[in-house]
C-alpha cells in the first residue's frame, strides 16, 4: 500500500500529559503539511485547552464525553467511542490512524493504525503497589491485549515502557520506541529563587508527592507543588509540609519552573516524564525517583532516590540546597540533554513509523531515539 500522507486521524484523552503530547506533536507534524482530525474523549475540553487548539493551523477537534477505558465501568462508553471513531474514519478518510489508547486498537480499521503506550493499568499498578493488578482489571487486561496484538505497529516513549507493554501483554510485534518532546521556546530559565518545585496530581501515587511532603519540613527551603488535589472519586489529597499551588495554566506553570532552583519528582512510575523534561528546560536541577525509564532519559543529569526511600530524598534535597556549584551543574547537563527532545525530533519520529506504515503494514520492528 504506497500513498502519500495528508491526513490522520489521532484520538486523545483530555485528561493529563496524553494531551499536551498530541499538541506537541501536531505542531510538530504543520511544516509536513499535515493535517489532524483530533477525535477526544474523557471529560470536556476546558477552555484553556480550545485556546490551546485554536493557536494550532492543522487541527480539527471532533469533541465527545466518552469514558477511557481506565475509568470505572467504561466498557459499554468504550464500545460506543468505537462505533463513533469507525464513523469518523469512514467520513473523513484518513491516511491513517493514529491511536492514544489501546482498546480501539482492535477495531475493524479500513487504514493501518499505530498504538501509543503512553501507561497503562498494570504496569502502573505494579510499579505502585509492588504487586499485579487484582481480577477486576482482567477486562481491561483483555482489551489492551486485543487492542496491542491487532496494532500494525506499537509505539512507547522510552524502552522502559516499551518493557513494561511486554512483560504485561507481550510477546508484542512491530514496535517503535519515539520519545516525547517539548517546545523548547515555552520553557526557560530565569531569576532562580531558593525553592524547590514539584508537578502532578497529589493524589497520584506514582508521583510519590507524599515523600516529598514528609521531608518538606525538614529543608529549610519552601517546597511547591503545582496540580489537582482532588482525586476523581471526589476525596482530596491533604499535605502538612508541602505548598499546594492546585491547577496551574501552561505559562503560570512555566513561571513557577523558571524560578524554581530545584525540581524534585520521587517518583514511582513515570513512562516518559514531560514535568522532569519542562523542569530541565527551565534550568532546574533534577532530583528524580530511581526507575527505570526517568535513568533512560536522565542518567548523568540529575540526583536520583529510591522511591521508598525518604531519608535518601531528603539527603539529595540537602545536598543540593547547601552546594549551589553542584547544583548548577546538574541543571545545566539536564538543559543540554533536554534539548535534544523537541517537537521536531518527534515529528520526525512518527513521521518514519507512519511512512512505514503506509509503505508496508508488514515491516520489520524500529527504535527511532
Amino acid at each position: 500500500m504506497q500513498g502519500r500522507l495528508q491526513r490522520v486521524l489521532m484520538t486523545a484523552d483530555t485528561v493529563g500529559g496524553v494531551w499536551t503530547y498530541c499538541l506537541d506533536l501536531i505542531r510538530g507534524l504543520a511544516p509536513h503539511g499535515i493535517e489532524v482530525a483530533l477525535a477526544t474523549m474523557g471529560t470536556p475540553i476546558t477552555p484553556a485547552q480550545r485556546r490551546q487548539v485554536d493557536g494550532l493551523s492543522n487541527v480539527q477537534v471532533f469533541e465527545s464525553r466518552f469514558k477511557l477505558e481506565w475509568m470505572e465501568d467504561p466498557w459499554h462508553d468504550v464500545e460506543r467511542a468505537g462505533d463513533w471513531l469507525l464513523t469518523l474514519e469512514n467520513d473523513l478518510n484518513p491516511d491513517l490512524v493514529h491511536l492514544n489508547g489501546y482498546a480501539h486498537g482492535s477495531l475493524p480499521w479500513r487504514e493501518p493504525h499505530l498504538v501509543v503506550g503512553h501507561s497503562c493499568v498494570l504496569s502502573w499498578w505494579h510499579a505502585v503497589k509492588r504487586e499485579m493488578a487484582p481480577e477486576n482489571w482482567n477486562p481491561y487486561r483483555t482489551a489492551v491485549s486485543r487492542g496491542l496484538s491487532s496494532a500494525d505497529l506499537i509505539v512507547a516513549p522510552s524502552r522502559a515502557m516499551m518493557q513494561e507493554l511486554h512483560r504485561h501483554y507481550g510477546p508484542l510485534r512491530s514496535t517503535a520506541v519515539i520519545p516525547n518532546g517539548r517546545d523548547t521556546s515555552r520553557y526557560a530559565p530565569g531569576l532562580k529563587r531558593a525553592s524547590v518545585l514539584a508537578a502532578g496530581r497529589l493524589w497520584d501515587e506514582a508521583k510519590n508527592i507524599r515523600a516529598l511532603d514528609a521531608v518538606a519540613g525538614r529543608l529549610g527551603w519552601p517546597v511547591c507543588v503545582a496540580g489537582d488535589p482532588r482525586h476523581p472519586d471526589g476525596s482530596v489529597a491533604v499535605t502538612r509540609h508541602v505548598r499546594t499551588l492546585g491547577v496551574l495554566t501552561e505559562s503560570q506553570l512555566s513561571r513557577r519552573l523558571a524560578e524554581a532552583a530545584i525540581y524534585a519528582l520521587p517518583a514511582r512510575y513515570e513512562p516518559f516524564g514531560l514535568s522532569v523534561l519542562e523542569a530541565a528546560l527551565s534550568g532546574c536541577a533534577l532530583v528524580l525517583g530511581d526507575i527505570p525509564s526517568l535513568r533512560e532519559n536522565w542518567e548523568g543529569c540529575a540526583l536520583f532516590v529510591p522511591p521508598d526511600d525518604a531519608d535518601a530524598l531528603e539527603r539529595a534535597l540537602t545536598e543540593l540546597i547547601g552546594n549551589e556549584r553542584l547544583r548548577n551543574g546538574l541543571a545545566g547537563s539536564a538543559m543540554g540533554r533536554a534539548l535534544a527532545f523537541t517537537p521536531e525530533r518527534m515529528a520526525a519520529g512518527y513521521l518514519c513509523a507512519y511512512h512505514q506504515l503506509l509503505g508496508s503494514v508488514e515491516h520489520e520492528p524500529i527504535m527511532v531515539e
